[in-house]
């Protein structure tokens, strides 16, 4: 289990990766839900996969290929790279990670 934070705006989200499982808090109190409990941006939907922006069940088909992403990833390592990354794109700062069982590192 990979738990990282992100700073976007003035909220902390936490996103944890425990093996293809990837869950997401966005508060201090809140518990940690999947993605198919989250509010998605239509415009950002529609920059990340360009085809979907006709269909009217895009938020569904959006979920199914991050689900079907993050299982194509052999390890949590790489599932946290292509999270990181692909949130950066979003404007989400990564400040900490830790493993489970590790120190928790500073993104630098």
């Amino acid at each position: 289990m990979i738990g990282i934070i992100f700073q976007f705006g003035n909220k902390n989200i936490e996103v944890v990766v425990d093996g293809e499982k990837c869950l997401f808090r966005a508060g201090e109190f809140g518990g940690l839900v999947p993605i198919d409990n989250l509010k998605l941006s239509y415009q950002g939907v529609c920059r990340e996969f360009p085809d979907l922006e006709v269909r009217k069940d895009w938020r569904e088909e959006a979920i199914k290929r991050f689900k079907e992403k993050m299982k194509a990833f052999k390890t949590e390592e790489e599932r946290v790279d292509y999270v990181v990354n692909d949130l950066k794109k979003f404007g989400y700062i990564p400040l900490y990670s830790q493993k489970n069982g590790f120190r928790v590192k500073r993104f630098k």
